[in-house]
């Protein structure tokens, strides 16, 4: 009977600890924990309010190194839903956490409502969440999207970005891939959709062996995206740089070092040595 008592708190315990917060009209998912994260980012750095944004949010992403990296964080639920997730962070929650949080900071309305608000203009197409298929999952739809709402500027072929045809079908051709096109069939015909449309638009990407010839050029906490040679996709990572001793570098959520980190070797260094990165978006916060 003790036993049974003891193992009852336990499951109690754990409960609590890990049941999430679900307000039913506007469909958000978040735990205490992160409520509680998020209050300690604005109380600490509210006073940094005059930086601009690409500055604020380099701070902020600074102060979330150590936190995990956990990948699909927002397909656990069936449903689509906001999912506020500070705890663990792959690189696209990263980046949109620390530019909701920043944004909220400037807006001189530091509160979880006014958070929720911008995570959800930042992630949505138009800035509305209306079901799975109405998030940004491609990248360079992301970059033109936030750009139209005012929120980044894409200024890949201001710092000497060459034309980068795309022609995504990854998401289309792969769907067992992806948890909720899995479970829903008919959700792939929409996403071919969106890939084909996102696939007309001109972007710019800078190739990597140019990129030293511009570093000169890029701000701390610009969105870096790197683009990638896999078939069918757009992008394979991102972060925020960073400038040490005069070298930028990428902070970033890495699934190699398994945390927020900085990158041990240089931003050039780091695009060189990967097989798979052709090379850069640069996008800078408003």
């Amino acid at each position: 009977m003790r036993l049974k008592f003891i193992v009852k708190i336990i499951f109690v315990s754990v409960y609590i600890l890990t049941s999430t917060i679900t307000d039913g009209f506007s469909k958000v998912i978040v735990t205490q924990k992160d409520k509680s994260i998020l209050e300690e980012k604005l109380n600490k750095f509210s006073s940094k309010h005059n930086l601009s944004t690409g500055a604020l949010m380099l701070a902020i992403g600074a102060d979330f190194k150590g936190t995990p990296y956990v990948a699909q964080t927002l397909d656990r639920e069936t449903e689509e839903n906001l999912v506020v997730n500070l705890r663990e962070l792959d690189c696209t929650t990263f980046v949109e956490s620390c530019l909701a949080i920043a944004r909220t900071i400037k807006s001189g309305n530091s509160s979880f409502d006014t958070f929720k608000t911008e995570l959800e203009k930042i992630r949505y197409r138009s800035g509305h969440l209306d079901g799975y298929v109405s998030r940004l999952h491609y990248f360079s739809e992301w970059i033109t999207d936030n750009e139209t709402k005012g929120i980044v500027k894409d200024v890949t072929s201001d710092l000497g970005g060459v034309r980068y045809p795309l022609s995504l079908d990854f998401m289309g051709v792969h769907p067992n891939s992806y948890p909720q096109l899995k479970k829903n069939p008919p959700l792939v015909r929409q996403i071919k959709l969106i890939e084909k449309r996102i696939s007309k638009h001109t972007y710019y990407s800078i190739p990597k062996e140019m990129v030293p010839d511009h570093e000169s050029q890029f701000a701390d906490g610009d969105i870096i995206a790197l683009s990638t040679k896999i078939a069918g996709l757009d992008v394979s990572h991102l972060g925020l740089i960073c400038r040490i001793n005069g070298q930028l570098y990428l902070l970033n959520a890495s699934s190699r070092g398994g945390m927020v980190e900085t990158t041990p070797v240089s931003l050039y260094s780091y695009l060189k040595n990967s097989k798979i990165t052709s090379g850069i978006f640069v996008v800078r916060a408003i």
